[in-house]
């Protein structure tokens, strides 16, 4: 069993940033393929970025490419997403997840566990 937990949401201006972090309990950290997600009211839950076990490959949506960056500390037990140039249309619910794997993976079907989750609000 992996417990998570995200922090770093909040409310922020539109071009504004934030970091998100996901701190990790229970297993071996670097045995867990990470990702991110999002879900917005009404919507369905959609991927934002992953990463590998070790840190070596990651995977964005289009919709983050070139203004979010997925990280990961080992060490730390932590997964980060920071995000630069927040639209308003980024506006979520933030999720990390996690999945025993080398891989990475983009489908939230193919993860098996799941944080509580971290209100992002970009609004002026």
């Amino acid at each position: 069993q992996v417990q998570l937990v995200e922090s770093g949401g909040g409310l922020v201006q539109p071009g504004g940033s934030l970091r998100l972090s996901c701190a990790a309990s229970g297993r071996t950290f670097s045995n867990y393929a990470m990702g991110w997600f999002r879900q917005a009211p009404g919507k369905e839950r959609e991927f934002v970025a992953a990463v590998n076990w070790s840190g070596g490959r990651t995977s964005y949506h289009d919709s983050a490419k070139g203004r979010f960056t997925i990280s990961r500390d080992n060490a730390k037990n932590t997964v980060y997403l920071q995000m630069n140039s927040l639209k308003p249309e980024d506006t979520a619910v933030y999720y990390c997840a996690a999945r025993s794997s080398i891989n990475l993976y983009t489908s939230p079907d193919q993860y098996e566990y799941w944080g509580q989750g971290t209100q992002v609000t970009v609004s002026s």
